[in-house]
């Protein structure tokens, strides 16, 4: 397993991993008609003995995002989103966060290794609490109206040691190649994960200057000014697919298209 810790290459910098992988399957999100309630009890890390291990095999291939599970309303389900923090005329100092639902792409394991790990965001549906920013950053920031996906793939295997527990969080770094705005960087990204059944829930975040991207600060009348430290943040949901490659099958050194 990659050691989790700082991306110490100017620029680019872990945030933390920000919220608990637990927490992802404890929220409301129901997962093959067990409400979150219930779902909270089974994960309960109080209840060891509700761990499992399962065969290798059982777990080897594709797992593709779904986006089923949970609500973009209470944002239980899956999403990618941004956080800045900006100082508004005649408000102060707020902080602005964006979030999308829609996010495509899959993970594949072999063993005990992830062996490949693709995702995109679609950035041209980025919602925040002002439709005003939202629409802006179509032309500004990110300037979705020419670059209007984010796109990560991860550019070496990640050796978990062990079959994932089912109900037991764990962490790993992300290493791979995030493109925004047209620009591609290779990063660390620090996630939390956790399994379920047939659905891992994973979440991070990472943080980043606009000039690490290529962009430049979105400007307004309403805004006095902006961060230059952007975090992006995740929260994914993805289901094994059912007769999905095995580990006899997949390829440890490719990714999967994205």
């Amino acid at each position: 397993m990659h050691t989790t810790g700082q991306d110490h290459r100017p620029g680019v910098r872990s945030r933390g991993r920000g919220f608990t992988a637990l927490g992802l399957l404890v929220a409301t999100v129901a997962i093959g008609g067990v409400p979150g309630a219930a779902l909270a009890q089974s994960v309960a890390p109080s209840q060891p003995a509700a761990a499992s291990v399962a065969p290798a095999s059982a777990l080897d291939g594709t797992w593709t995002v779904d986006p089923t599970l949970g609500s973009f309303d209470d944002f239980s389900g899956s999403w990618v989103g941004y956080r800045v923090q900006e100082e508004l005329a005649g408000v102060g100092g707020t902080e602005a966060v964006g979030r999308t639902p829609d996010v495509t792409g899959s993970i594949t394991l072999a063993g005990t290794s992830l062996a490949a790990a693709d995702l995109t965001a679609d950035l041209r549906t980025l919602q925040s609490d002002e439709s005003m920013r939202d629409g802006q950053l179509g032309r500004q920031g990110i300037q979705t109206d020419q670059f209007p996906t984010a796109t990560f793939v991860l550019t070496q295997p990640i050796e978990l040691g062990a079959i994932p527990e089912e109900n037991v969080a764990f962490a790993v770094d992300a290493v791979g190649d995030l493109t925004i705005h047209g620009v591609t960087q290779n990063v660390t990204i620090p996630l939390n994960a956790i399994r379920s059944g047939d659905i891992v829930g994973v979440s991070g975040s990472l943080t980043f200057t606009w000039g690490d991207f290529g962009m430049d600060q979105p400007t307004s009348m309403r805004v006095v000014s902006l961060a230059d430290d952007v975090t992006m943040e995740l929260q994914v949901f993805f289901r094994h697919d059912a007769g999905s490659t095995t580990a006899a099958e997949a390829s440890p050194a490719a990714s999967p298209a994205g």
